[in-house]
């Protein structure tokens, strides 16, 4: 065991009790660079640092460069599309992240933005809050039933099988999913049909992404992809917002083909005030908040919290990406 004190930056804040963990082992600076008054002390501090940890920051082979001693990035995220994979590799930095934590959280965003996209909650919604309900509504503002709809799920490592369970043994929905190949999850066996892509969006109700971002699922969902969707048919993705053209699905809902979306997820983040999504009458957009609950969030800081206190110890981390658990 190395007992020496190392260098860690904090470049996202962390809850108190885990800076305290930190602070007890380490020297620890906290400076986030996407803050104007903190960016100095980032930069002063990446020289020597041993370890960072954080999210939310895009961590490439230039910013490496200027991290001469650094050996972990622990990342309070599951998904890794911020960092330059190679570069790392070709460093030899260490990257842990936050699988497993965030899963159930996430998994009932998913499915909440189904219920709320098909059912029209939000609109409804302000509706009242507008003063705008004055009668029975009518028909021109009745939602659609997701019971035993037909939900086709790109992606199923654990979100894609935690939402499978959702609506399969609670809502009675058929469930199509498409991944490299076939998995085999014992609950849901007999309720799950592992599907090629094309066939998924012919025949699913609601196709729904929560697939990480490579350079394979980037742009996946194009104009082929939306048109291949069943007509009426509605889009979630609560993943990550590059897998989806923007301006493809814009065309899919305009012309009538789709009858909403669901999203958790943009391409630029925060979204733009002149996106077209942000006051689009048939998306409903939520401010990226899959795992955002209180027990989530400290779940996994404090997962990667002991990430990092592992890495500088010497032993191996929980979470060390690419995690095959």
């Amino acid at each position: 065991m190395n007992a020496a004190r190392k260098n860690v930056v904090v470049f996202r804040e962390l809850p108190p009790d885990q800076l305290a963990r930190l602070q007890a082992a380490h020297h620890v600076t906290v400076a986030n660079p996407r803050v104007a008054d903190q960016k100095a002390a980032f930069d002063a501090a990446l020289p020597t640092a041993d370890g960072l940890i954080g999210s939310s920051l895009a961590v490439s082979a230039a910013l490496l460069e200027r991290a001469p001693r650094l050996r972990v990035i622990s990342s309070i995220s599951v998904g890794v599309d911020n960092y330059d994979l190679p570069a790392l590799r070709a460093r030899g930095v260490l990257l842990c992240h936050t699988p497993g934590v965030l899963t159930e959280t996430t998994a009932d965003t998913v499915f909440a933005l189904i219920m709320a996209t098909s059912r029209r909650i939000v609109e409804l919604a302000n509706l009242v809050r507008d003063g705008r309900w004055d009668r029975n509504i009518g028909d021109d503002l009745l939602g659609w039933d997701v019971y035993g709809k037909t939900l086709g799920i790109l992606g199923f490592g654990r979100i894609g099988q935690a939402l499978a369970r959702r609506a399969a043994l609670g809502f009675r929905m058929p469930v199509l999913y498409h991944s490299r190949r076939p998995v085999h999850v014992p609950a849901l066996a007999g309720h799950v049909v592992h599907t090629p892509l094309d066939l998924l969006l012919a025949r699913a109700d609601i196709v729904a992404v929560v697939l990480p971002l490579t350079g394979e699922t980037r742009g996946m969902m194009g104009p082929r992809e939306f048109g291949l969707m069943k007509p009426g048919a509605f889009f979630v993705n609560a993943a990550r917002g590059a897998i989806a053209q923007e301006h493809a699905l814009l065309g899919a809902l305009d012309c009538g083909h789709l009858r909403g979306a669901g999203l958790d997820v943009y391409a630029t983040e925060p979204l733009p005030q002149d996106s077209p999504l942000r006051l689009h009458p048939k998306v409903t957009c939520l401010p990226h908040i899959g795992s955002a609950t209180h027990e989530t969030r400290h779940a996994m800081a404090e997962l990667a919290t002991s990430n990092l206190l592992q890495a500088l110890d010497g032993q191996r981390p929980a979470a060390v990406y690419p995690n095959p658990a």
